[in-house]
């Protein structure tokens, strides 16, 4: 419960930062920005993410204590991956190569790319230690930090600055907390490359399929950026982002939870029962990431009139919806389908499915009309996510036996429609604060009388479960007047 309270609260602050960035950063340098943070994310997943990823699946807190050549290859396949990325950068800006971006930003986004890549690979080991306290510290300082030195940034108007926050932010989290993640029996002299091989064969698959599923907003950022200019992918990427962050707020926190439960269960159990709870997990990915996405929709009047710069607005509305269904499905590939093959380490058919995605986009993008600018981008988009979640279920369906229970999903159709009926009247009203508040209070409220009532995925016995053990300590606590 604390990892997921915490990762919640650090996906929320990460909001909160996006949008004070763009709003003191405009549409115009935010679009440079977001083009350039795109780029870091993109280059970090094809560097770096293997490592973080070997490191979620292969390590432990016994595998830290017995086989310390595990950590040692993993930090140093990270060293010389950092020091091949550096020299190729070199090698890239004396090319006199022209691109989008200024040379400038194209090098700090490297540099984030870097910085973003050391911190998710410690954090994944220190998740998959199940250390909550030095997860709890790595993400604390890492948002304060953020807040203080990216607004900064942002309020001088300058992409540059706001990168270099971003950069520094993500550095002293790691480096504060040096001394906690090292592994005293590891050394560069354990690693070994067949370890290396192993975890590569494993990761590789899911990182090119990560990529390739990266690569088309950035592709469509960077078409908009060159035919309608930077103000146009700034409205584009203020929707997006803030989209991909609304539903991660929700299935990257249940990922960190649920997948380290499923390897946990698979080292401790066996393969059948991490087959099981993988298909729980599916369960409960979809029961919490349908109604986020239509609660989105819901509220969207509110939420625009809160929290969205006024000079985003008008477009905000209508990108972010047609960008929804993509959304949904790129939610459930990441957090609930993807986990399947993870677990049997057989992850090739990650790349059919995001390859399927990319054809898709590019067929759409011909199909649509030209004159619709970025909201033909966005549909685009969705309809490649739709593409590639009906390609891996394929996929899935030949030997996966531990699918959701038609039950369960009747459930949480049911508790969603119940929620919108409930809740669609209340988008007519005044867009703000009341009625914003009033509709995610109610909707929460009856989604949850509903699965819980119906006692979806067995999640009724475990909230008794839970009740009943926050009961039992409140009876130990001391009488007040003895305090």
């Amino acid at each position: 419960m604390i990892v997921f309270l915490v990762s919640l609260c650090n996906t929320l602050f990460g909001f909160a930062v996006g949008l004070i960035i763009a709003k003191y950063l405009g549409p115009e340098e935010f679009g440079r920005f977001a083009l350039a943070y795109a780029t870091a994310i993109f280059v970090q997943t094809g560097f770096f993410d293997w490592i973080r990823l070997g490191a979620a699946r292969f390590y432990s807190e016994r595998i830290r204590s017995e086989e310390p050549a595990v950590r040692a290859t993993l930090d140093f396949g990270f060293a010389v991956i950092a020091v091949c990325l550096a020299a190729g950068s070199g090698l890239l800006f004396l090319s006199g190569i022209e691109f989008a971006l200024s040379y400038g930003l194209i090098a700090l986004a490297l540099g984030a790319a870097l910085a973003n890549g050391l911190f998710d690979y410690h954090t994944a080991l220190v998740r998959a230690r199940f250390d909550d306290l030095l997860l709890t510290r790595l993400l604390l300082v890492k948002n304060i930090a953020s807040f203080v030195l990216m607004g900064s940034g942002a309020l001088f108007g300058s992409a540059k600055l706001t990168l270099i926050g971003a950069i520094l932010s993500l550095g002293a989290s790691v480096i504060t907390a040096r001394a906690a993640l090292r592994d005293p029996a590891s050394n560069p002299g354990l690693a070994r490359f067949a370890i290396a091989k192993s975890l590569m064969y494993y990761s590789l698959p899911i990182v090119g399929a990560n990529l390739l599923y990266l690569a088309i907003p950035l592709a469509n950022r960077s078409i908009l950026a060159i035919v309608e200019g930077f103000p146009e992918t700034g409205q584009f990427s203020l929707a997006y982002d803030f989209g991909v962050k609304a539903i991660q707020a929700i299935g990257s926190t249940l990922d960190i939870v649920l997948f380290q439960l499923a390897v946990a269960v698979h080292e401790l159990h066996g393969a059948a029962q991490a087959r099981r709870q993988i298909g729980r997990n599916l369960t409960i990915v979809i029961a919490m990431v349908l109604p986020a996405c239509t609660g989105l929709w819901l509220t969207l009047p509110s939420i625009e009139h809160l929290a969205v710069p006024e000079a985003y607005r008008g477009h905000f509305d209508t990108l972010l919806p047609l960008m929804m269904t993509g959304l949904f499905c790129l939610a459930i590939i990441q957090y609930g389908i993807n986990p399947i093959f993870q677990i049997e380490k057989k992850t090739l058919p990650l790349i059919v499915a995001a390859l399927a995605a990319c054809a898709a986009d590019s067929l759409l993008l011909l199909a649509l009309p030209l004159d619709s600018g970025a909201s033909r981008l966005a549909a685009a988009q969705s309809g490649a996510m739709l593409l590639a979640l009906l390609v891996l279920m394929a996929f899935a369906s030949r030997a996966w036996r531990h699918w959701p229970r038609v039950r369960d999903l009747a459930v949480v159709l049911l508790g969603n429609a119940i929620m919108s009926a409930i809740l669609l009247p209340m988008r007519e009203r005044e867009p703000g604060l009341a009625t914003g508040s009033l509709q995610i209070v109610a909707g929460a409220a009856v989604y949850a009388f509903v699965v819980l009532g119906l006692d979806l995925a067995g999640l009724q016995g475990l909230a008794v479960a839970r009740l009943r053990v926050a009961v039992s300590r409140l009876k130990t606590l001391p009488p007040l007047r003895d305090l």
